[in-house]
């Protein structure tokens, strides 16, 4: 045989060889299961009282079931108390929250009391329980490669004690 058949034979084995090789297997996206955060009420306490005008603070829990941790970057909220709207608002980059953890944050409000009835003012002036409602909307960014962030619904209610700060 000559060199030119032998180099013909041998790019045609190569060639053969190359063709055959399996493809790198394709990888698979690991599915995370994201729960949403949990939203309660803790306390709310009075800032400062006038004589018309009361400025409270109300301390939200937020409970992270996540195996990561997960950014809170901006709430839109309504409080009531009573059944009586209190106070809405939107907050942005609220925090962070770790895996398997709870964090608090703080939203400040005002009530009028002339446009309040006579048993929320009775119940904030003896410094009693109110019944409350917390509702809104907030955008979660789970801190983890691969996961977008999301909005979820809140609403949670329950009774929460009246505190002077």
């Amino acid at each position: 045989m000559n060199m030119r058949k032998i180099y013909i034979i041998f790019i045609i084995v190569v060639f053969i060889f190359l063709s055959c090789k399996t493809p790198p297997a394709a990888v698979e996206p690991a599915i995370i299961e994201i729960i949403e955060p949990g939203f309660t009420v803790t306390s709310i306490y009075i800032i400062q009282a006038d004589i018309v005008v009361t400025a409270f603070e109300a301390v939200i829990k937020i409970d992270n079931p996540n195996d990561f941790a997960v950014e809170l970057s901006s709430i839109t909220y309504e409080l009531f108390g009573n059944n009586r709207f209190w106070a809405g608002g939107r907050a942005g980059n609220i925090q962070q929250i770790p895996a398997n953890t709870s964090g608090e944050t703080r939203f400040t409000f005002e009530m009028n009391f002339i446009n309040m009835p006579r048993q929320l003012l009775d119940d904030v002036i003896a410094m009693r329980q109110v019944n409350y409602r917390f509702k809104g909307q907030a955008e979660v960014r789970p801190v983890v490669i691969g996961a977008s962030a999301f909005k979820t619904d809140f609403d949670c209610s329950g009774l929460s004690e009246v505190k002077r700060r």
